[in-house]
């Protein structure tokens, strides 16, 4: 899946635009998911993610080494 967040589990959701006339079209939400690459003490090396800027910050709160854990046990191979 090109736009999953790892962490938060965030992906695209549809809408609407409309414009000033009352017009409706269809359009899409992208989260900014990026690419990042963080050192994990506890495996001792460094682990690829596909994260949003909200994931980001949750790692920066939580820290790496239990945002890793959840991964890991939920089965997504880090």
């Amino acid at each position: 899946m090109s736009n999953h967040c790892q962490v938060l589990g965030k992906v695209p959701t549809f809408g609407r635009t409309v414009s000033h006339s009352g017009r409706r079209t269809s359009r899409r939400f992208v989260p900014n998911v990026q690419r990042r690459r963080y050192w994990v003490p506890s495996l001792g090396r460094h682990v690829r993610l596909r994260v949003s800027t909200d994931g980001i910050k949750t790692i920066d709160r939580r820290g790496i080494d239990v945002v890793v854990a959840e991964l890991r046990a939920r089965g997504e191979k880090v």
